[in-house]
This record gives C-alpha cells, sequence and structure tokens, in this order.
C-alpha cells in the first residue's frame, strides 16, 4: 500500500470555512460559558422541559455584558485564526489547495451524478422536487512534502480522463506553483509541483560543484557530466551578469580550466586583472574559440591512448579536468564577426555535440537565442536552459520551444524561468548575491587560492590562447 495523501471529497469545497467552523464554534461557545456561568447555573435543569419552560425565566440577560462578551469572544476567535495563519502558514495553504482541487472538478463537472426525485413529506403524495446525486467523484491524493506538492490522480479510462491527465497549466497557475515531475505510475498520474520556489533560493557561498554537477537553487542542479552546456537568456537588469559571475567562481573552486570571451568589453571582461584567459578582442575570442575545439579533439585521442581509459569512460572517469568556455553576449559576438560567423557556428556546433564525454562544456549567454546564429539544432543541444528577466513570449519559445506554460513576470531581480535538461519548465531564482559583494575580489582570492595549493598550471587555466 502506497501513501498519497489526503482524498480530495466534493465537500472540500468549503474546506476553509468548514475548518475555522470547527476550530472556532467551540471556542465561542466555552467563552460565553465562561462569561455567563453564573447565571446558567441559577437555572433549574431538572426541572425544564418541554411542557415546563418556567425554570429559563430566572436566567435574566443583561444587553451590554452579553455583547461586550460576544465581541471579546470574537476578538479572541480573530486572534486565534491569525495566529493559525501566520504560524501554521503550510497548513493554512495545504486547505487552500484542497479546496482549489475540488472547485477545479466540481467547476468544470469533471464528476458524475445523477438527478433523483426527493421524496414528499407525505409518502401518499407525489413530489416534483429533485435534487443532484453524487455518483462518482475523481480519486486525487494531496500531499505536501518537504516543499513539494504530490497530487496523484486515479486513471478509470471514464469521460474525464484526458482532462485528468492534462492538469499541469490549471496546477501550476491555481496553486502558483511549479512543476517539477509528472509520473505515470500504475493507476495514477502523479503531478509534483514545486511549493514556495523563493524560499529555495540559496546564498552564492552555498553554491558548489561537485560530482559533475553544480548547485544553483536547494532543488535545483545543472548535472553538467550528464545533460551538458548551458544556454542563459535575459535583457538588461535580470540579474544574467551576476549569474555568470557566480558560475565562474564556483568553477573556480573546482580544478576546472575556464575560457571567457566577453565581445561588449563589459562586466567579465574585468576578470583578465585577476585570473587568465579572459578576453574581449574579435581576434583573441576567436583564437580561443579555435584552441578550445583543438584542445577537445586532441582529449578525444589522449583519453584513448591511457591505460585506464575503457569505452565508454567520461573524462571524469580518468581523472581529467573540465574545461568550461564562457560566452557572453554571442548573439553580439556574430554579428560583430560578418562571415566568419559560420566557421564559428560549425566550431561551436561541434563543440556542443562531442564534448560531454571529454569534458569541454560551453555555457552561452545572449539577449534573445535567435535561430540566425543558433541553428542547424545547436540549440537543442544546450540541455540546461536558463531566462532571467523580462522575457517576450517568442523569447521563450526560442529557449524551451512550444511548451503547455503561463509565464509570468515578477519585479524580482535574478528570477526567471529554467529548464534543468527534463523537459519541465520551473520557476528559477540565481543564487543570492549580497549587496556591495566584490566579484574581482572574491574570484581573484579563489584563483589565488588554487595557485597556492600548488595545482598544475594546466588545471589553473593559465594556458594561452
Amino acid at each position: 500500500m502506497t501513501y498519497r495523501g489526503s482524498l480530495i471529497r466534493y465537500k472540500h469545497k468549503r474546506l476553509v470555512a468548514s475548518f475555522f467552523s470547527r476550530l472556532l464554534l467551540p471556542s465561542i461557545f466555552i467563552l460565553l460559558f465562561l462569561f455567563h456561568h453564573h447565571s446558567i447555573k441559577q437555572i433549574h435543569w431538572s426541572e425544564l422541559s418541554l411542557v415546563n419552560l418556567a425554570p429559563l425565566t430566572n436566567f435574566h440577560v443583561n444587553i451590554p455584558y452579553f455583547l461586550l462578551s460576544l465581541t471579546v469572544s470574537l476578538l479572541l476567535c480573530l486572534l486565534i485564526c491569525y495566529a493559525f495563519i501566520e504560524f501554521r502558514m503550510d497548513s493554512f495553504k495545504q486547505l487552500q489547495h484542497r479546496q482549489k482541487i475540488a472547485r477545479m472538478i466540481i467547476d468544470n463537472n469533471w464528476y458524475e451524478s445523477e438527478t433523483v426525485t426527493q421524496d414528499s413529506f407525505f409518502k401518499d403524495l407525489s413530489s416534483s422536487k429533485t435534487k443532484e446525486k453524487l455518483t462518482h467523484f475523481p480519486r486525487i491524493y494531496y500531499r505536501m512534502k518537504t516543499g513539494y506538492l504530490h497530487i496523484s490522480v486515479e486513471i478509470t479510462m471514464g469521460q474525464n480522463q484526458e482532462q485528468l491527465l492534462r492538469l499541469e497549466k490549471k496546477l501550476e497557475t491555481g496553486l502558483y506553483c511549479d512543476l517539477v515531475d509528472k509520473e505515470l505510475q500504475d493507476g495514477f498520474v502523479e503531478y509534483i509541483l514545486l511549493y514556495d520556489t523563493i524560499g529555495s533560493r540559496i546564498s552564492i557561498e552555498e553554491v558548489k560543484a561537485s560530482d559533475g554537477r553544480l548547485q544553483l537553487m536547494k532543488n535545483a542542479y545543472w548535472e553538467y557530466d550528464s545533460l551538458p552546456h548551458m544556454l542563459l537568456a535575459g535583457g538588461t537588469g535580470g540579474g544574467k551578469s551576476y549569474f555568470i559571475l557566480t558560475l565562474i567562481k564556483s568553477l573556480l573552486e573546482t580544478d576546472a580550466i575556464l575560457y571567457i570571451l566577453d565581445p561588449k568589453n563589459y562586466d567579465l571582461a574585468d576578470l583578465a586583472s585577476v585570473i587568465p584567459n579572459v578576453y574581449f578582442k574579435k581576434e583573441d575570442m576567436i583564437a580561443c574559440l579555435n584552441q578550445f575545439y583543438e584542445l577537445m579533439m586532441q582529449r578525444t585521442t589522449e583519453m584513448k591512448q591511457m591505460d585506464s581509459y575503457q569505452t565508454g569512460q567520461n573524462y571524469a572517469a580518468l581523472g581529467l579536468p573540465a574545461h568550461f568556455l564562457i560566452f557572453d553576449e554571442y548573439i553580439a559576438f556574430m554579428d560583430m564577426i560578418g562571415r566568419e560567423s559560420t566557421e564559428v557556428m560549425s566550431k561551436i556546433k561541434q563543440i556542443v555535440m562531442l564534448g560531454r564525454q571529454m569534458g569541454f562544456f560551453i555555457i552561452l549567454a545572449c539577449q534573445r537565442p535567435d535561430a540566425k546564429h543558433l541553428g542547424d539544432g545547436i540549440r537543442n543541444q544546450f540541455m540546461f536552459r536558463v531566462t532571467l528577466g523580462r522575457m517576450s513570449p517568442l523569447g521563450y519559445s526560442m529557449m524551451y520551444g512550444d511548451i503547455e506554460k503561463d509565464f509570468f513576470n515578477k519585479r524580482i531581480e535574478g528570477r526567471g524561468y529554467a529548464d534543468s535538461g527534463y523537459s519541465v519548465v520551473s520557476e528559477f531564482y540565481s543564487p543570492l548575491v549580497p549587496k556591495h559583494y566584490d566579484f574581482l575580489k572574491e574570484i581573484g582570492a579563489v584563483y589565488q587560492k588554487r595557485e597556492n595549493n600548488g595545482a598544475p598550471s594546466e588545471a589553473l587555466g593559465a594556458s594561452d590562447c
């Protein structure tokens, strides 16, 4: 037996009001009793009956005192409600979610019922009154666990099965969550949604790369060993530059070799003062890209000649460092080089097609991934895709293809959407960077620490392009 959570029922359409009624009504009666227990004691309850109401005449109500007691009781009830919502927010949200799911089923008529005739008070008289009798309500289970919502829907092959198998958009927008997985099980389809996405945001100091993957949120990783290459898009002010700098700092904390290209000579170009392999001139960037490609092809041969090499092994199994080409404003660079863009695109295509096993990865950033410079299926080879800041519907379509998802913009720097390689687009928050954080100083310190630890020159990324 598998525990799937709380069963959603028809009566849950008023679950919030029902819960607070059950919570507060006993409190009101208890408080009123405490206020008026002296008057209640004066009633001779043993003499009270339906035919003898005389004992109630001894009960005298002081109207101002009664109104005062009622007001105090109601205020105390409001305080209880506020305390429950404030300190038990997750429990309150669960009530809301279950109520919304019940109303979704009812409002869309995804249940079965029949009309029956009500019996008259007098059995020998016919009645024209009818009522709706519920014959089948879909079995939907709700469970909140470690920041995720698990919603399991039974597959019955009934008339509403098609709708119940496509609840992604309704659940995302209605519950204000993001779908992270949809799993077909025996007799059920389970929707897994991320609840309170912003609560999963981490700081820049928590971003760590290990075992071929880089943690970007509490529950979001870029698994570059298995899902290589990152495509990043975003407009001005969306937090794209800070996100790239965060990636650089975190990857430098491993033995990775970084090559950084900044055709607009902006933020990334400043890193040339603290680490090697940073380029912003046209000729230097083309030379760097060519050598990055040649190093990849050279490693292909070297790996096969290693004594410990076995078919299917990747660079990490042989103890080799990863190489990352971090390319900011890629579209601007392609427009800059003109005729040479065809050759550059060809090299990038081969890197994204062949680089995973050799450990050669690309992080490509642009404002919008136009097909002109990311054609021939190149764009589809970038397995991790991130958009930060405001994007147009066309921009989202270019990044994620035609998916059934409503995209919303929020005025939060570093907020956007991401597909971690599993074709599920979820809300994303880039790692939080404190105010006045000095990237040059911190990245320079990480590089110096590597140098002081005696890392080989190749692992420091010291080779010239």
